[in-house]
């Protein structure tokens, strides 16, 4: 990126923070959702998958995910990324089919959920981080050729850094109320 351009980056840290929504909603609290595994990866066919490239997900009761493999040769692959996905969910295997019954939510899985939250929460300030870094130095360029002024810079520079300021207070209150939901729930 050479050109500095506010919008384009407001339109990628508000992209992280879309992202964060979805992982917070797949991180259903007590009843199953097929959103609760959009975050697992699957080691399949010498690459990292989402695991709804390989498999079809759906939700038969309030607190069972089913999980039809297309490609027998992949269940055991499925069934490892969902047992070590960190979501504290038990794949029993049946076939090309994998049942997850949703655990209760006992205070273990409450902090477990919570931890996890905060890991996807990290993963977004860091993507808004990295947005704020390329147009910091998209700007140090535009300075260097001589396109804005030393002014121009330090006052386009205040500006990244109060959008990125807004953004991760954003997601700093997306965290503090998910955190809240996990532990009334």
């Amino acid at each position: 990126m050479s050109d500095y351009d506010k919008a384009d980056l407001k339109r990628r840290m508000d992209g992280a923070v879309d992202v964060l929504s979805t992982e917070f909603g797949g991180l259903r609290t007590g009843r199953a959702s097929a959103n609760l595994l959009d975050p697992v990866q699957v080691d399949v066919y010498g690459s990292s998958m989402p695991l709804n490239q390989v498999a079809s997900i759906s939700v038969p009761e309030s607190r069972l995910l089913t999980v039809q493999v297309w490609d027998a040769g992949q269940v055991k692959a499925v069934e490892k990324a969902i047992r070590e996905s960190g979501l504290g969910l038990n794949p029993q295997p049946e076939g090309n089919m994998i049942r997850i019954p949703i655990p209760d939510l006992n205070e273990e899985r409450r902090q477990e959920l919570t931890k996890v939250a905060g890991k996807y929460a990290e993963a977004a300030r860091v993507s808004v981080r990295n947005v704020r870094r390329d147009g910091m130095d998209a700007l140090k360029k535009l300075e260097k050729d001589k396109e804005i002024s030393e002014d121009e810079h330090k006052a386009k520079s205040d500006e990244v850094q109060k959008l990125t300021d807004e953004v991760i207070k954003t997601i700093d209150t997306m965290l503090a109320d998910k955190e809240k939901d996990i532990m009334t729930v």
